[in-house]
């Protein structure tokens, strides 16, 4: 089994696709008007096997609900200037014992980390 795909509630759905291809990213796969009632929007993040979907009539929960996405990175430093050079709101890069992250959030309040993992020692 493979995880492929997780669904991730938001408010707006124009705005929320800008958020994730602007300023985090991802890369737009699908953009899909099924009805006036379903939209469904597929994006991926950089290198990532496993995609998120947004969009109308498709997801379940309250927008802004999704806590504790993780995406892991090579380069924690590298990841946080490519952020901040697209305009994300990001925490400084955080060292704790079992990897170095940085923490963001989307317009409805989803939230995400990059980790770089540390070695194994």
């Amino acid at each position: 089994m493979k995880l492929e795909l997780v669904a991730v509630p938001v408010s707006d759905v124009d705005r929320a696709k800008a958020f994730y291809t602007e300023k985090a990213g991802f890369h737009a796969d699908h953009d899909h008007t099924v009805s006036a009632e379903i939209r469904f929007v597929q994006l991926t993040p950089p290198g990532s096997a496993c995609s998120i979907a947004i969009g109308k009539g498709i997801v379940e929960g309250e927008p802004g609900s999704v806590r504790g996405l993780q995406m892991v990175v090579a380069d924690i430093e590298a990841a946080h200037a490519d952020l901040v050079a697209r305009g994300a709101e990001v925490s400084d890069v955080q060292d704790l014992d079992w990897g170095r992250f940085v923490f963001f959030a989307d317009p409805d309040g989803n939230k995400w980390a990059l980790q770089q993992l540390l070695p194994r020692g």
